[in-house]
């Protein structure tokens, strides 16, 4: 995103000053978090007095000031990667090859690389103001090798905590690129800055607290099976020894020092907590409400007003922010909806309301569409099927079945529905040059590059007769094949023509069994459904603000539209709300839509987006309740079809 959309004015005027003020804040709280973690490490209960004239000595000292100067370093480098990896529209993999796709990534790989670099870096800083036996490295052997004090031993603990920033790291990637921590979801209820972080700042600390450990825990798994390649390495790198003295941390007797695993949790906690809380500052700031102008004097300003704003594409951020400004302008702004509602001079023209209307039906209009194919494909196939988006049909499949005697061919095409992706609604001109945010496919495409060619060949030359042949995948559903009549079986009966002497009845091959690799690779491609429900509707927000904002809007002109211009728009506002209404009530119908998963606790772990298409049922409910109440008998006049009213008039009966 930051590649391609740094030259949009919106990013540029906002969105860069936004992260940047985010980062300072960050960087200004950091004193705070970095002399909490001084005291608790040299945390003493039976000395109290020793313990707090220690920790306030150790907060002037130049290793605590050169360390605050190399995290705020750090800080800003992951804001630079949170501004750089943002999403309004979360990747919901639907497959889990689709997954693994996204921890393999290019892209994941570097954010991975990186943050384990950072991690070193920040448990570096932590073994610095601790000191003790976490000061150096390498240090000289004791007396008690029978080896001269020239000889340097290794410090396994040093490395041991060097090693545990280097996981930590890398562990805050996986379960940032697993758990969407990247997605930006916006609050339903608007609040000041101040108050959503001193909201969700104890939140976050227990949360980087309860991660720390299992970390901890992980970790001492890890280094207690492979810990000896690190060590051994170092000491041949550095020609150093290993000390004999100690127990080695790769042990059992090793890993029980209680101290040692304190230092690590509070060690970790200290790190997640600052990136946790650099990454929450930038969630509150990037979604700052917006006020867009409705209209301008000027026309170099035209650019940036609201009806042209919700016809722009990209950056995704900016169009969703433009539909929650239009949501709060239809609930909270008299003067504004005014100008809405206004005509143009001269000519007397909606250009405003006409301008908003069509982009907010468009988008409804794309949903319904979306969701009748997806429907169409489940109806078909059983479940949403990998699908090329460079295709327009794919190779239609018969079965021959004999009744009565007789030979009947019977052509069932399959084909090919192009399925949107949720970042596809905002990008209806096919345009190569534009930069999409990472939003998963339903699964992956043949062109991917996690679907080789060499992988295709394993999946795809299945024998017809094969019970793993086509798109019934379970081996207990067998397709029956092609039953030929052979002179070997003698004609058909009822049949004149005499059975040929020259033809010889050809050996049926028996079925191929796929082999494990193929077997592995389809159980992986498998559609998960409840995945591909929430992945159909991750980009809803946008339609609700979408609905919310319209229907509002419509209801508000019954009083303050004095021109008229509502009333023009309203048949196709009725008929496009009802369209999506029965779309969405036969999506629920499915036996995977219905069940509404468990939502995270944490203000971190966002998973809003798992429930995004009960919240979409309900602002659609709402919304044509609102229409209904406030029109009343006058929508008795407008046109529509005969089954659009047959269902308007079970809202104007409460009967929905």
């Amino acid at each position: 995103m930051f590649n391609s959309e740094q030259n949009h004015w919106f990013v540029r005027k906002v969105i860069f000053w936004r992260a940047a003020a985010s980062v300072a804040w960050s960087v200004l709280l950091l004193p705070v978090t970095t002399a909490l973690f001084a005291f608790l490490s040299r945390f003493s209960l039976f000395h109290p007095i020793q313990w707090i004239s220690e920790s306030f000595s150790l907060l002037y000292g130049s290793y605590v000031i050169f360390s605050l100067v190399l995290l705020c370093g750090v800080v800003l480098v992951v804001g630079v990667f949170n501004l750089e990896y943002y999403t309004v529209v979360p990747s919901v993999p639907c497959t889990k090859i689709a997954l693994l796709g996204k921890v393999l990534h290019p892209q994941q790989s570097v954010h991975s690389l990186v943050h384990s670099m950072m991690g070193i870096m920040v448990t570096w800083c932590a073994a610095t103001m601790i000191g003790g036996r976490y000061w150096i490295l390498a240090a000289p052997c004791s007396e008690e090798e029978g080896v001269t004090g020239q000889k340097m031993c290794l410090n396994e603990y040093y490395l041991f905590f060097l090693l545990a920033g280097a996981f930590m790291g890398y562990s805050y990637s996986l379960l940032g690129v697993v758990r969407n921590m990247n997605y930006v979801s916006f609050q339903t209820i608007q609040q000041c800055k101040y108050l959503r972080f001193k909201g969700m700042l104890p939140q976050v600390v227990r949360y980087s607290a309860v991660q720390s450990l299992y970390s901890v825990r992980n970790y001492c798994l890890f280094y207690f099976f492979f810990g000896y390649i690190p060590r051994a390495w170092i000491c041949t790198t550095l020609n150093v020894h290993e000390d004999s003295s100690l127990h080695r941390l790769d042990t059992v007797s090793g890993l029980l020092d209680f101290r040692l695993l304190y230092h690590l949790w509070l060690s970790g906690t200290f790190l997640l907590l600052t990136w946790h809380i650099t990454l929450l500052l930038f969630r509150i700031f990037i979604t700052e409400a917006y006020s867009f102008p409705v209209q301008s004097s000027f026309s170099e300003d035209v650019s940036q007003c609201l009806p042209k704003v919700l016809s722009e594409k990209q950056p995704l951020i900016l169009k969703f922010l433009a539909l929650q400004d239009l949501f709060l302008l239809s609930q909270q702004s008299l003067s504004r909806r005014m100008e809405v509602f206004s005509l143009s001079q001269p000519g007397g023209h909606p250009h405003n309301w006409n301008a908003i209307c069509k982009e907010c039906l468009s988008l409804l209009s794309d949903l319904s569409q979306r969701l009748v194919e997806y429907q169409e494909v489940v109806a078909s196939n059983g479940r949403a099927r990998p699908l090329s988006s460079h295709s327009d049909q794919r190779s239609t499949s018969s079965e021959t079945l004999v009744t009565s005697g007789t030979e009947e061919q019977l052509q069932t095409p399959q084909q090919s529905i192009g399925l949107k992706t949720p970042s596809s609604v905002f990008l209806r001109s096919t345009s190569l040059g534009l930069h999409t945010p990472m939003t998963a496919p339903f699964t992956p495409r043949q062109e991917s590059p996690f679907s080789s060619s060499s992988v295709n060949r394993f999946v795809g030359n299945v024998d017809p007769s094969s019970p793993w042949y086509g798109s019934v995948q379970s081996p207990h559903v067998m397709r029956r094949g092609p039953k030929l009549w052979t002179a070997s079986t003698g004609s058909p009966p009822g049949s004149s023509l005499p059975p040929s002497p020259t033809t010889i009845p050809s050996p049926v091959p028996a079925a191929q069994k796929p082999g494990l690799f193929s077997l592995w690779l389809q159980n992986r491609q498998e559609q998960l459904p409840e995945a591909s429900s929430q992945a159909l509707f991750a980009d809803s927000q946008a339609h609700i603000w979408a609905l919310e904002g319209l229907s509002n809007l419509v209801a508000a002109s019954y009083k303050e539209d004095r021109f008229g211009v509502v009333q023009t728009m309203l048949p196709s506002i009725l008929s496009t709300m009802l369209l999506l209404q029965e779309a969405v009530d036969k999506h629920f119908k499915l036996p995977h839509a219905s069940s509404k998963p468990v939502r995270s606790t944490c203000c971190l772990e966002d998973s809003t987006f798992k429930t995004l298409r009960f919240a979409l049922r309900a602002a659609l409910k709402t919304a044509m309740y609102r229409i209904t109440v406030t029109f009343g008998e006058h929508l008795h006049s407008v046109q529509m079809s005969a089954e659009h009213r047959k269902r308007l008039q079970q809202f104007m009966e409460y009967k929905e």
